[in-house]
């Protein structure tokens, strides 16, 4: 096999949908979490001058400073109005809307429908709270996105009952869960690499601040400081942990103890500083990359039904050159 045909084999592995349904479940959960914990502060957050804790005007006027085409809620308000329905009930009905495309997803129930409504409003909301949102929301959206490009399987879903026709082409499902994959790699890679080059995470001062600080200070500031003399090995560990996830995790006798490390990592920080929903989807984004296994047999079935590819193409013309 010659280089260009290697490349394409890289790149268009045959997979199940195994990892990709486990991917919509996880973030179809992640979605009816993320609205079930904002439903007492939605109107707070995202209401207009006056209303709010924050007008929803300033943030969104900032947001047309960088681009007129990032979405906001406002949008979803403005249309409600051109029905005569007021500022609250729009709101309302957008949160409606959130939960349900969330619970959508954990179903299979029009997937991909689900998928853009959901990714729509999460980033909508996301970009409208400006100042109340974190790292969870970011990586909320990057999941969402995934579902709204991915080709959808069959397994686990209701969609999938409804239309036995068959599993969704192999290597596309392959391809996109290999993007996901260097996506995930050039996230820890940058991010180990930015804490090494601060003494901060060597020495263990991080750690402590990050334990310490509110509003992330869950444990007793004792208990805390009964662990202090171990706070610059852990820093260290994250330190190598987080750049080598980049090279360890493709190896198969490293992938396990490299994954089980990473999830590890952000159980603690889901437990010890009270962000579990940046935790939860975390663990869902590593466990559909690179956790869960394909199904040989399923990859099988896939195969026999699917078109000839253009990997399967280039591999032949590669074995006759």
């Amino acid at each position: 096999m010659n280089r260009r045909a290697r490349t394409f084999a890289f790149f268009f592995p045959a997979e199940s949908g195994g990892w990709l349904s486990a991917l919509r479940i996880g973030m179809g959960l992640v979605v009816v979490s993320e609205a079930w914990t904002l439903h007492a502060d939605w109107n707070a957050l995202f209401a207009g001058t006056g209303k709010g804790l924050v007008s929803r005007e300033l943030f969104e006027g900032l947001l047309s400073t960088q681009s007129p085409l990032i979405p906001r809620l406002g949008w979803l308000v403005w249309i409600g109005q051109r029905f005569g329905l007021t500022e609250e009930t729009a709101l309302a009905f957008a949160w409606l809307l959130l939960l349900g495309a969330g619970v959508c997803l954990i179903a299979g129930f029009f997937s991909r429908p689900a998928a853009i409504v959901a990714w729509f409003l999460q980033l909508a909301a996301a970009k409208t709270g400006g100042l109340f949102t974190y790292g969870a929301d970011n990586f909320i959206t990057i999941g969402l996105c995934y579902l709204v490009l991915a080709p959808f399987p069959k397994p686990w879903s209701w969609d999938g009952w409804k239309d036995a026709t068959g599993f969704a082409n192999p290597e596309r499902l392959g391809f996109h869960r290999r993007i996901l994959q260097l996506h995930l790699c050039l996230i820890y890679f940058f991010s180990g690499l930015t804490k090494c080059l601060g003494a901060g995470w060597w020495n263990g001062e991080n750690l402590w601040r990050a334990l310490t600080s509110p509003p992330f200070a869950k444990l007793p500031i004792e208990i805390v400081g009964t662990v202090i003399p171990l706070l610059p090995a852990i820093g260290i560990v994250i330190c190598l942990l987080e750049p080598s996830y980049a090279f360890l995790i493709w190896p198969s006798w490293s992938r396990r103890p490299v994954l089980a490390g990473i999830c590890a990592m952000h159980l603690a920080i889901g437990l010890l500083m009270g962000m579990y929903l940046f935790a939860l989807v975390m663990l869902i984004l590593n466990l559909a990359a690179f956790g869960v296994a394909g199904s040989r047999r399923e990859i099988g079935d896939a195969a026999e039904t699917a078109p000839t590819t253009r990997v399967s193409q280039i591999a032949r013309q590669s074995g006759r050159e």
